[in-house]
């Protein structure tokens, strides 16, 4: 196996996805699935073993469900990064993974090519989100937001440049660093530095938390 390869385990209950996803990633020369497994309780025993640089993990899963597992797998040194594949059947459990630490969430039903492209963004360092989980997400999570959310995060945005502006909203339409940077006419390098000053102008560390400003603020 080429060194310079993703090396991918996937976790899910169901056979037909498992095989599927290994058929997806498997025409991408600088993707490897390395290891499968049927539920969290294997999952967890195979990246152990296997010690894979990306999870691919559904959330309901029986033994032990993706959740359980996330934060089981992300307790440990030199843990992978994790990408939570979902249906959107349980919100609650997206966001709590969110919070274990998962690096990316992605409908089961995205067209390849993004797939693969979100585990190159995932495993270089970046967080990826579906617009369709971006905007899911942040109605769950605002859902029960107390009064003057708005006006908090408009305060906050005020704080940004007009450029950073300009990406903190792309990033509440889901978008990834290479495609902010295409849109903008930036560089990747440009994106992340903006990306950075973000976070820390408002105090976050995950692209959810720009976006749920940015909803907040109706910019997107």
């Amino acid at each position: 196996m080429d060194s310079s390869q993703i090396r991918i385990v996937i976790v899910d209950d169901d056979a037909l996805v498992r095989t599927g996803l290994g058929l997806i990633l498997g025409g991408s020369p600088d993707l490897a699935v390395v290891g499968e497994a049927a539920d969290g309780v294997q999952g967890v025993a195979v990246v152990a073993e296997l010690k894979p640089d990306v999870v691919l993990m559904d959330i309901r899963m029986p033994n032990k469900d993706g959740l359980t597992a996330t934060a089981d797998i992300l307790a440990k040194p030199d843990a992978p990064k994790i990408i939570v594949l979902t249906t959107f059947d349980s919100d609650d459990m997206v966001l709590k993974a969110l919070q274990a630490g998962a690096s990316g969430f992605l409908l089961k039903d995205t067209p390849p090519a993004k797939m693969v492209d979100a585990i190159r963004a995932v495993d270089a360092g970046e967080t990826t989100l579906s617009p369709s989980v971006i905007s899911q997400v942040v109605a769950v999570a605002t859902r029960s937001a107390g009064d003057g959310r708005v006006e908090r995060a408009l305060a906050d945005l005020a704080g940004l440049t007009e450029r950073e502006r300009e990406v903190a909203v792309l990033i509440g339409q889901g978008l990834a660093n290479a495609e902010i940077g295409k849109q903008l006419f930036m560089s990747i390098a440009t994106v992340k530095s903006y990306v950075t000053r973000i976070f820390y102008k408002l105090g976050v560390d995950n692209r959810v938390q720009v976006a749920m400003k940015v909803h907040d603020a109706g910019l997107v």
